[in-house]
């Protein structure tokens, strides 16, 4: 394929523009090359630049579970935007969208509007400690919950010490009230609960991990992680920025069948706008101003354009709860597709799936936490996947930590054309 006009256009874009992307990982550093720029998209394809049609995997990272300018999403937010784009005034679209979210996720009342994924856990943390008036909050090696303080945390010597920030800006003191466990070890974090149970405000974690790749929970690990919670009063908070109305329509809650605390949302409740929430009972939100004393303001949450494409996409959602059952089955078949092709080549390779999320890992080890996802992770060979995939129309995320996220706008042609492509790259590895 040629890519002449997006390395030009990136070429412009590292002048202006920190690295020349706004988020990090648009940058290709971890695979190599120059990033593509995108000009449309439709249904299942991107559009770059230079006019090459991508299948694509990413779906703005998970939102796009109906596809590209789904037609119903793209209509509500030009009618919404005819009448102004933000009053910085309550709206009654804003209860209208609350009212199907409490409707649609188990075990929770009310629901705060918020900008992104981020905010919404940042603001999740910081209600839980309000609440219990605790300050310690546990986080998971490889989860990522977006890039407030709290979360740019990196092990430090032991189970047992406080974290240590892995950014610059990030102080000491933030630090030491975060503390890292292993995803998917339950022992490891009953052991930092009993060392810490008294200063413990929180356990903060993705449910099912998109960001080492796809990582299910472990049997009985969500179940265990809320029995240890309300033993000890620490309130369990699940980051279903990926997850949320994306599994199911009541997210993991209703999936796995545990209730969390306090539940995070994002991307899908905008249908690709940018927004997030949080979710809890009565008894928490009411904690939260001006009901409440734990502050959290924004003069863009609940914004008009995009509660008018969340309140569209939640709406087919809810009365077309046969899209989680028609994703899953593509996912199932790409997972079976790609599983033969790589083993008829010889390749060593582990490809987790839970749903419409799905990684593959070059490595035949299980990959259950981030340690695992770090040692099964062969980049040169990833890269070379990744690169082999692309110059074919198949774009896949441009890391080996991160989970695909399957569309209900990929046909099996599509699905059948990126195992034929999987079969011709493995060729190459």
């Amino acid at each position: 394929m040629i890519y002449k006009r997006s390395s030009e256009l990136f070429a412009e874009a590292q002048k202006v523009i920190p690295g020349g992307v706004n988020s990090p990982v648009r940058a290709f550093k971890g695979v190599g090359g120059h990033p593509i720029f995108v000009k449309e998209a439709k249904g299942a394809y991107m559009y770059d630049e230079d006019g090459n049609k991508l299948i694509d995997y990413i779906n703005s990272w998970g939102p796009l579970i109906l596809g590209h300018a789904h037609k119903p999403v793209v209509d509500a937010v030009i009618e919404k935007a005819k009448k102004g784009t933000s009053f910085g005034t309550p709206t009654e679209l804003e209860t209208k969208i609350a009212e199907l979210a409490v409707k649609m996720v188990p075990n929770i009342d009310q629901i705060r509007m918020v900008n992104s994924g981020t905010e919404a856990c940042m603001s999740a943390v910081r209600l839980a400690r309000g609440f219990t008036g605790k300050d310690k909050i546990i986080k998971f090696a490889g989860c990522y919950h977006g890039h407030s303080d709290s979360f740019l945390i990196q092990a430090g010597s032991g189970a047992m010490t406080f974290g240590t920030p892995n950014s610059p800006g990030v102080t000491q003191g933030t630090a030491k009230d975060t503390l890292l466990a292993q995803y998917n070890d339950l022992e490891n974090v009953k052991e930092l609960v009993e060392a810490n149970k008294d200063d413990l405000a929180c356990i903060i974690l993705e449910p099912v991990a998109g960001n080492m790749g796809c990582i299910p929970p472990a049997e009985g690990f969500l179940e265990g992680l809320k029995k240890l919670c309300d033993e000890n009063g620490i309130l369990l908070v699940f980051d279903e920025v990926m997850t949320g109305f994306r599994l199911a329509a009541g997210g993991v809650q209703e999936r796995a069948g545990v209730n969390a605390d306090i539940v995070c949302f994002g991307k899908v409740i905008g249908g690709g706008l940018p927004v997030g929430a949080f979710a809890a009972r009565n008894e928490i939100m009411n904690y939260l101003a001006p009901v409440g004393p734990v502050y959290q303001a924004g003069t863009l949450s609940g914004n008009p354009l995009a509660m008018a494409a969340g309140y569209a996409m939640l709406s087919e959602l809810n009365e077309n709860r046969n899209i989680f059952e028609s994703i899953d089955k593509k996912t199932e078949y790409l997972h079976e597709g790609m599983e033969k092709v790589l083993k008829d080549n010889n390749i060593e390779f582990t490809i987790n799936r839970l749903g419409s999320m799905i990684s593959v890992h070059f490595g035949n080890e299980p990959v259950i936490n981030f340690d695992s996802s770090s040692n099964s992770a062969s980049l040169g060979t990833f890269n070379k996947f990744f690169h082999g995939m692309l110059e074919n129309g198949i774009y896949i995320a441009p890391s080996a930590f991160e989970t695909w996220f399957i569309s209900d706008a990929l046909s099996y042609e599509d699905l059948d054309k990126t195992i034929e492509v999987v079969d011709k790259v493995a060729k190459t590895l």
